[in-house]
C-alpha cells in the first residue's frame, strides 16, 4: 500500500484543504460561529467547571460583549476570507451547539444555511448531547447539505475522560457514533495528545479504536495549561508535566499512521488565546508543529495509514 493519488496534496496526510477541493472543486473555508451556548459540564446538568482545560470564556466575540447574530458573523467572515475561498462551512464551534431545544437549532442552522455561498454546516458538540430529535434534524440538512458533527472525546480511557471532567464515559461516545452512521453525516472526533498520566499506549489504543469506527474525521490536539483553568492550576504548582514538542510530534506521527487513508485530517495540533497561555511554548508555532510532523513522517518513510493493513485506496464522500 503506498500514499493514495487521491490525497493530491505534498503532506504525508490527507488534510481538509484537499479533501475540500476533491469534494467540490474549489477552495473551501469554515467560518466559526458562536451562537452563544453554554455546556451541561458547565451549567450543572451534568457537571460543573467544564474540562480542566477549558477557560469557559468562549470566544472573542463574546469576550467583547453582545454576539453578533449568525448572519452577521458570517458576513463578517466571508469578507475576511473571500480572497481564500469559493465556497464555506458554517462551523458552531463555541461550547455544546446541540445542546437546547431543536427548534432553537433548526432556527440558527438555518439562519446559516441561507447565507449566500454557506454550502454546508459543521456542528461542534459532545457524545451526550447528540439525542433522537437532534440527529433527525441534522440527518434532514444532509439530504441538501455538507453536514459534519463533530465529537468532542480526546481520549477512549474512561479514567483519563473522569480526570480531565469530561462528564461522560466512552460507551457514550459509541453510541452517539452509532446513533450518527448511516445518516448521511461526516462524523469528527477530537482527541487530545499529553493528557495527564496517559501513557503512548493509551494515545494509541484511542487512536486505533477510533479507525474501526466508522469516522470521517479528526482532529488532534495537543494539551495546552490555561490561566484560570484547572488544568492551569495543575501545571504552576508543578503537579503535571507537558508534552515535549518531539514527543508530541513522535506520537502525532504514530498516530496518523493507524488511521485509514481517507479519514480527514482537519487538525494536528491546537494554540489557545495568548493572553492566558501557560504551556508549552512550543505549541504557539503552530507552523512549524505542523512542518515537524510531516518532516517527521518523511524521515519514517511513512504516511497516514501506513499501519492500518488495510488497502483503501478510494475516498468516501
Amino acid at each position: 500500500m503506498a500514499k493514495p493519488d487521491f490525497w493530491k496534496n505534498s503532506k504525508q496526510y490527507y488534510d481538509l484543504k484537499s479533501y475540500w477541493r476533491n469534494l467540490f472543486g474549489c477552495n473551501v473555508h469554515k467560518l466559526q460561529i458562536d451562537a452563544g451556548f453554554t455546556c451541561p459540564n458547565r451549567d450543572g446538568r451534568v457537571a460543573t467547571g467544564g474540562c480542566i482545560y477549558c477557560d469557559g470564556r468562549g470566544s472573542n466575540l463574546r469576550q467583547k460583549g453582545k454576539l453578533p447574530s449568525v448572519t452577521e458573523q458570517i458576513s463578517s467572515g466571508k469578507k475576511y476570507y473571500t480572497k481564500q475561498a469559493a465556497k464555506f462551512i458554517a462551523y458552531f464551534q463555541t461550547f455544546t451547539n446541540t445542546y437546547a431545544p431543536v427548534e432553537k437549532l433548526r432556527i440558527l442552522y438555518d439562519e446559516a444555511l441561507a447565507q449566500e455561498d454557506v454550502i454546508g454546516l459543521s456542528i461542534g458538540t459532545r457524545p451526550d448531547c447528540v439525542g433522537f430529535d437532534v440527529i433527525e434534524l441534522l440527518s434532514g440538512y444532509a439530504k441538501k447539505y455538507h453536514v459534519w458533527v463533530e465529537l468532542g472525546l480526546q481520549s477512549s480511557n474512561d479514567k483519563t475522560l473522569q480526570f480531565i471532567n469530561r462528564g461522560h464515559n466512552f460507551q457514550q461516545f459509541i453510541d452517539a457514533v452509532n446513533s450518527l452512521a448511516g445518516r448521511g453525516l461526516n462524523i469528527c472526533v477530537h482527541i487530545i495528545i499529553g493528557l495527564p498520566g496517559e501513557s503512548e499506549k493509551d494515545v494509541l489504543t484511542t487512536a486505533r479504536t477510533l479507525a474501526a469506527l466508522p469516522i470521517n474525521g479528526i482532529k488532534i490536539h495537543c494539551l495546552l495549561a490555561l490561566e484560570g483553568t484547572a488544568l492551569g492550576e495543575m501545571y504552576k504548582k508543578g503537579s503535571i508535566s507537558m508534552i515535549t514538542k518531539e514527543k508530541y510530534v513522535s506520537l502525532a506521527a504514530d498516530v496518523l499512521e493507524v488511521l485509514p487513508p481517507q479519514t480527514v485530517i482537519q487538525r494536528l495540533t491546537a494554540d489557545g488565546y495568548r493572553d492566558i497561555f501557560l504551556a508549552p511554548n512550543w505549541a504557539m508555532n503552530k507552523l512549524d508543529v505542523l512542518n515537524s510532523i510531516n518532516k517527521e513522517l518523511i524521515r519514517r518513510d511513512s504516511y497516514q495509514g501506513k499501519n492500518t493493513g488495510q488497502v483503501r485506496i478510494k475516498p468516501f464522500y
